[in-house]
């Protein structure tokens, strides 16, 4: 993939996940902080899918790279949030 390309595909798989990971009550986030948890997540799916599977996964545009970036920008994500949620203090949590 070029790197228009990426910046697209990254682009749509961190607001996908935002949407995923944050429900009706999701924190909205900018375009570069969702092309980075896009990108960073489908490195992130590619890595646990060679590990589920033992082949390597090619990132190309199509479906699959993109349920599997979508899934790895789901966990990277999902991992954020249960830290960001563990440094607060119970006050701030209500």
């Amino acid at each position: 993939m070029g790197f228009f390309t990426w910046i697209i595909f990254g682009a749509l798989v961190g607001w996908l996940a935002n949407l995923v990971v944050g429900g009706p009550e999701r924190r909205r986030q900018g375009c570069l902080v969702s092309v980075l948890v896009g990108v960073l997540g489908a490195a992130l799916g590619g890595f646990i899918y060679r590990l589920a599977t033992g082949e390597q996964q090619r990132f190309e545009f199509d479906f699959p790279s993109f349920g599997v970036a979508i899934l790895g920008a789901i966990v990277l994500l999902a991992i954020l949030r249960l830290i960001s949620a563990i440094g607060r203090r119970p006050s701030d949590r209500l």
